[in-house]
């Protein structure tokens, strides 16, 4: 059955997600006279860059997530809704959510980018990815888990196991995982426990290309990569995992062979276009790339289909200096910030050039007083940046009472070192494993 609408708005605005491309094109839209319906299969925005933190205890869900009709209360040509959208009808411009039928002039979908575990799909339940709060509540619980298991085990083996931390991937999302959880190891859990010295913790850090945070200047790259080694983080580079098989990580660094035993093992390796990419290919024909992710046109409306739009990281835009836009919060914000504005000018037989994204720069934080950031012709390191990087996720986090309470979290981890949200939950108990293979061969690794 169709959910109903105000007939007497002269345009109906669907927008499917409500991360950065979808909130933003929603707040853009609300002083037009058109009407909104953002659906989203869960009730919250979230911030996704600081999800790490919640994985490693600095902060809670809640403090990264803003309720989306809170967000909306006041927009009156707004109308939030909870589903999943399963089916696109483009010829009679509805979507589909179960029996639920929901008509519009103009679509966006803005659903966002899932793990690619690059055809090992099994390899998630070894190696959780982290892309949404239960993948940041499951790496919570695997992180302080493994402690709590060492710090009961006999076997020195198998305890060395549950020391062994391994991340996959030396982006911005691994980098950050790696620091923080040498910090924790080497500096929060020093004194906490009484059977185990977390700092014979070990972290290893696999990035298949030649340097972290590859979309960096190599400057920042190299002065990253020797702030993580003194933190204690073992960089391996031209390395590629070959197999996670039960606690074993097996990886490959030129022609030698390694296997580590680990019982975390977090992946931060790659991402795909969500299951959206799919439905819009069979209903429009629309073409997606290796990814998944939808080829827009200059203007981000698909192929065919001016009055559907795909943003953020679905979206695989190529038309600025012929170079695919990464899958980042600032891309998402301005093209949904973009596409508000061209509707609006559409509305009065006016239109907008093509989408120019104004790169913004990017950051990595690495540890307490220690982040690197890149603004183009300046560039920042140590003290400075991280402080630059505190005011930046401030700045985006949505609500005003979110802010504050994660600048009190932040405040008093500064101050105590301590992280308040170091909770284990899940049904799930920690399995210990019967038998480690912790044989490790050491590779050659190149200095950055």
């Amino acid at each position: 059955m169709p959910v109903g609408l105000n007939k007497n708005a002269p345009h109906q605005v669907v927008i499917v997600g409500g991360g950065f491309g979808g909130l933003y094109a929603a707040k853009g839209l609300n002083a037009a006279n058109v009407n909104v319906t953002l659906i989203d299969k869960r009730n919250f925005h979230l911030f996704q860059p600081l999800l790490y933190q919640v994985a490693t205890g600095t902060l809670s869900p809640s403090d990264i997530s803003a309720p989306l009709r809170s967000v909306f209360s006041k927009s009156k040509n707004t109308k939030v809704l909870l589903g999943e959208v399963n089916e696109i009808d483009p010829k009679a411009q509805q979507v589909i959510l179960g029996d639920e039928v929901v008509p519009y002039d103009t679509l966006i979908v803005a659903t966002g980018a899932n793990h690619s575990y690059f055809g090992k799909d099994h390899w998630e339940k070894v190696a959780p990815g982290l892309k949404t709060v239960e993948d940041a509540i499951e790496m919570r619980r695997r992180i302080f888990g493994a402690f709590e298991a060492a710090e009961k085990e006999t076997d020195p083996e198998i305890r060395r196991a549950f020391l062994n931390f391994v991340i996959v991937g030396g982006g911005p999302t691994g980098v950050e995982l790696a620091g923080a959880i040498a910090e924790l190891a080497y500096k929060t859990l020093k004194e906490d426990f009484r059977s185990i010295d977390t700092s014979e913790t070990k972290i290893l850090l696999l990035q298949g290309g030649p340097r972290i945070l590859p979309h960096m200047a190599p400057e920042l790259s190299a002065s990253a990569a020797v702030s993580l080694q003194k933190l204690g983080i073992e960089l391996h580079t031209h390395t590629r995992v070959i197999n996670l098989e039960g606690d074993i990580v097996t990886f490959k660094q030129g022609d030698q062979l390694t296997e580590i035993a680990s019982k975390t093992i977090l992946w931060a390796a790659g991402v795909q276009g969500s299951p959206m990419g799919k439905v819009l290919t069979e209903s429009t024909g629309v073409e997606c790339d290796f990814s998944g992710r939808v080829i827009v046109e200059p203007d981000l409306s698909i192929e065919g289909y001016n009055n559907i739009f795909v943003i953020g990281d679905l979206a695989n835009f190529s038309h600025q200096d012929s170079k695919v836009l990464p899958g980042v919060a600032p891309v998402a914000k301005q093209q949904g910030e973009y596409v508000g504005k061209l509707i609006q000018r559409r509305l009065k037989g006016k239109t907008l050039p093509q989408f120019n994204y104004n790169d913004v720069g990017s950051l990595a934080m690495i540890g307490q007083n220690l982040a690197v950031v890149d603004l183009g012709l300046i560039k920042l390191t140590g003290f400075i940046a991280w402080a630059f990087w505190l005011l930046v996720h401030i700045y985006f986090l949505i609500e005003f009472d979110t802010k504050l309470l994660v600048v009190f979290q932040w405040a008093w981890n500064y101050i105590t070192r301590n992280r308040r949200s170091r909770l284990i939950t899940g049904r799930e108990a920690i399995v210990e494993p019967k038998t480690v293979n912790n044989t490790v061969q050491q590779p050659s690794v190149t200095p950055l």
